[in-house]
Order: structure tokens, then sequence, then C-alpha cells
């Protein structure tokens, strides 16, 4: 896909690889709708709102608005979707990136557990049977969901997180599967390398955050396979493989790790979501 003069939605784009991607979406010429819970008048505890990443945004020269949006709320998914059409006359692109999480597996409390499906996998979900119908419409579309190497590894304290994502990653292949005939496009990025977002710094403080690439790496990546033809989907795709097999998002620190051997080639430490809700520091990783 030409992303020149496209529309996109981007969630979770009040920092980390959110914000990135909505930024690198601009300056290919795409018309960003940025959507997210922090915004300058109602910040959240890690840094990062809506409104510097518009600024960012039109600094640069490129078009876009904030949309602040509660993910956990189906009629504000809604709402988010109407008001880009509103203002930009149609959707392009959706790009789910947005994700929350706590501390717990099986000792999880029921209201989180569900709090944690309403924005992983539901809003995703919503997002998605609001945009589509105008994508079929126009003949084309694409349609991007961020996952982590949570969805096919177990780590202490994850479960909720991890099983979300691999349901989203089910979602990516099904509804390629439905879509394929109407030229839109879905795929999975599934970050196993570790990305220094806030988030992720704010949620692992005392680890070694020097190894860890920037946002912006994994912004590339989102970009590439947004680019591809519709042809290119139903592909639940990690970020090492893609880096592996296609030569981007080339390592940005100064002694990058290695991917680990085997299909996964997971980095040691696992992709935490920008907006995560209570902290993980501590977790027992393998």
């Amino acid at each position: 896909m030409d992303l020149d003069g496209k529309v996109a939605i981007v969630t979770g784009a009040s920092r980390g690889v959110g914000a990135a991607t909505a930024v690198a979406l601009a300056t290919a010429g795409a018309r960003v709708a940025c959507a997210a819970r922090a915004t300058d008048a109602t910040p959240l505890p890690t840094p990062g709102t809506l409104d510097a990443t518009v600024r960012r945004i039109h600094e640069a020269g490129g078009d876009a608005i904030a949309v602040p949006t509660n993910l956990a709320k189906e009629e504000e998914v809604a709402a988010m979707v109407a008001t880009t059409t509103e203002h930009f006359g149609r959707v392009d692109i959706l790009v789910n990136n947005a994700a929350i999480t706590f501390v717990g597996d099986l000792d999880l409390p029921m209201k989180r557990y569900d709090l944690i499906f309403d924005v992983n996998l539901r809003a995703p979900l919503v997002a998605c049977q609001h945009v589509v119908p105008g994508m079929i419409e126009r003949g084309e579309g694409a349609i991007l969901n961020v996952s982590s190497m949570a969805a096919l590894n177990y780590f202490p304290g994850l479960m909720a997180y991890g099983m979300s994502k691999i349901a989203l990653e089910h979602m990516t292949v099904s509804l390629a599967t439905q879509l394929a005939q109407f030229g839109i496009a879905v795929n999975t990025f599934r970050i196993d390398i570790a990305v220094a977002s806030e988030g992720f710094v704010a949620n692992m403080p005392d680890a070694d955050h020097s190894r860890w690439e920037p946002s912006e790496v994994a912004a590339e990546g989102i970009l590439w396979m947004l680019r591809q033809p519709a042809s290119y989907t139903g592909h639940n795709e990690a970020m090492s493989i893609l880096r592996e097999t296609e030569g981007i998002m080339q390592s940005r620190i100064a002694h990058p790790t290695a991917p680990s051997p085997g299909t996964n080639r997971v980095n040691p430490m696992p992709f935490l979501p920008d907006s995560a809700q209570a902290p993980v520091t501590g977790v027992d990783v393998p």
C-alpha cells in the first residue's frame, strides 16, 4: 500500500511504539488519528500524551489529530472511528497497538482479567467492525495488530496478557481469510525484541536498558508490513524474523543482542505494553 494520502488510526499513540508509528506514518504522508487515554489535560503516570505526539507530527509538517479514547469502553472505540471518519473522510489503515496488563496468573481477579481482554482483544475487534465496511466499499485497506512474544511463551505473572495476545493473533488469520477478497490485508507484528518504550522502561526500571532498541525500530517494521500489497495477509510475523529475512529494522544500539536460535528467535526479555497498569519488576524471565 502506498501510504501517502492514506488515513490511519493508531491506538496507544501517546507513547512508545504507538507514538513512533504515528510519527512514521505521518512522515510517509499519511494523515493520522492518534488514539489513547493520556492527554496534556489528563496525563497518566507513564510519560507521554496524545497532544505531544500530535505536536511532533505537526512540527514535522504532517497532519494528525488527537482522539482521546478509553479502549475499555466499546462506545468510545466506535466514537474513535466515527471521529476519524468525520475529520478525514475515511479510514484506510488501522493499527491496533494499545494494550494493558496486570501482574497475576490464576490468582488474577476476574475484574482485571476482563479489563485486559477488553482493551487487548475486544477493542481491536470492535475497531475492525467499524472500519471494515468503509474499506470494503473502497476495495482496499490494511489492519495491523501488534502482538508480543508473550503470545507464544509463558512468563510468570503475564498469563492473561499472553492469552489476549495469542487470541489477537488468531483474530488476524481469521480476518485475513474473510477479508482477502475485498483487498484488505490483516497482519500481526509480534514484538519479540526488547524495545525501550516508556512503558517497558517504567515497568522494568532496574533492568539494563542499554541493549533495548528504540521504539522507532519497531515502527519501521510496522510500516514495512503496511506497505506490502494486499496479497501479503494473514501473517503473524515476529520482529526478529523480519529483521533477519527482510534486512529491515537494523539495530540502533551499540552491541545488539543476537536472536536466540529456533523458530521464535526471541529476546530473553518479554515485551510489555506501553500502557501496562501495574509494575512487573522482578518477573522471573527464562
